[in-house]
């Protein structure tokens, strides 16, 4: 592990200097230093209730990472790609979640929706300014607006949790944007950025890019006291994030602390997404990852969300009805070294929801469910 108070993240988000170095496996090629990472990830969910189905799906991500110094500046080139789309139109079973849609008409509604192909295609360009100082610029035709913390499936507190949070579309939705330009100031203790992107989600049309546009903006500030915290508080005007409501456009606030050291990391985090014209709708995460020692790992999640699209349907009594949910999510996972820089993890976890009893016909009482899982990976 560096020394450095931050490590990074994604997009231009930063963690806790502990988490040391995206991990992966590293390269030179001449002038440029070369990082590879990635992951497949097998996985069968079982979740109980009405609405719950028994379901196998593969998550992969593959990235690729190059810099150099050019002209007493650092360029980095990096290019990340998925598979997910593989898996069908409708993604994988995860109760209470929502956000995009299957075929452009029809909501996803207690579904995860796939990755595009192409998740990241950017560059970044940082100058010293002196004193510790650094000016950057970063963007491209797919890329991260400084909105929110790192992306989940780039923090250590969720490497192995296997489903994405139910909380995705509050905290980190953005992390696939098509069009983003990011210009920012940092030292080794703070970050201020700020970003102009396009504010509409991934439609359903997987393996292509989408036009980029301009008409959301964002602002960040991240703060590393030390190597091992990292805190941020972030604010963005989203245009016409959902493609089946075009006239409403969002207003997103999000603040979130991360923790690492030995081993140990883990975030919370607060976020409220203000429709205009609508309601605000918050949300809370907690998450953590514990490895101890070479071969085993502990980690959980909790998530509080109050969400208003679990009854698309206008005829349905509950048709756009707040309602506060709660999932806790718990597991093991067993690590093994393979070969070189590939990694494997095999594990399991279990979750539980609360929910009030107006939503019992729709999901049971007690909706439940568990997923067991392969990963295997460069560098986990």
């Amino acid at each position: 592990m560096g020394s450095t108070a931050f490590a990074t993240g994604s997009g231009t988000a930063r963690n806790p200097g502990a988490e040391g170095a995206m991990h992966g496996l590293h390269l030179t090629a001449g002038n440029w230093m070369l990082m590879l990472h990635g992951y497949v990830w097998g996985a069968y969910t079982d979740q109980r209730g009405p609405r719950g189905s028994r379901e196998a799906f593969v998550t992969s991500m593959a990235m690729v990472e190059a810099s150099r110094d050019w002209r007493g500046a650092k360029l980095t080139l990096r290019s990340m790609l998925s598979l997910d789309a593989l898996m069908g139109a409708r993604g994988y079973p995860n109760l209470f979640a929502t956000g995009e849609t299957a075929d452009g008409a029809t909501p996803l509604i207690d579904r995860q929706h796939p990755h595009d192909l192409f998740m990241e295609l950017s560059a970044r360009v940082d100058v010293p300014l002196g004193r510790g100082v650094t000016g950057f610029v970063y963007g491209g035709p797919v890329a991260e607006p400084a909105l929110g913390p790192s992306a989940f499936m780039h923090r250590a507190s969720a490497q192995f949790l296997p489903l994405a949070p139910i909380t995705h579309h509050w905290f980190d939705s953005t992390h696939i944007s098509f069009g983003v330009i990011t210009a920012g100031v940092s030292s080794d203790r703070w970050q201020f950025e700020g970003s102009a992107f396009r504010g509409r989600e991934p439609d359903q049309h997987r393996w292509d890019i989408e036009m980029p546009r301009l008409d959301s903006w964002s602002v960040r500030a991240t703060w590393n006291p030390s190597r091992y915290w990292s805190a941020q508080v972030s604010y963005g005007r989203l245009k016409s994030p959902e493609a089946l409501e075009p006239g409403v456009d969002e207003a997103r606030t999000t603040a979130s602390v991360q923790y690492a050291r030995g081993g140990f990391s883990a975030l919370a985090g607060f976020s409220s997404k203000n429709r205009l014209p609508g309601r605000a709708l918050t949300a809370w995460i907690g998450e953590a990852n514990w490895n101890l020692g070479v071969h085993h790992a502990l980690f959980g999640r909790v998530e509080n969300v109050a969400n208003d699209e679990l009854f698309p349907d206008p005829a349905s009594p509950l048709h756009d009805r707040p309602f506060r949910v709660t999932r806790g999510e718990a597991g093991y996972a067993y690590r093994l070294k393979l070969v070189g820089s590939l990694d494997a993890a095999v594990g399991g976890s279990g979750f539980v929801i609360a929910k009030p009893r107006a939503l019992d016909a729709a999901y049971g009482r007690a909706p439940a469910g568990w997923t067991g899982f392969i990963k295997l990976s460069i560098g986990s």
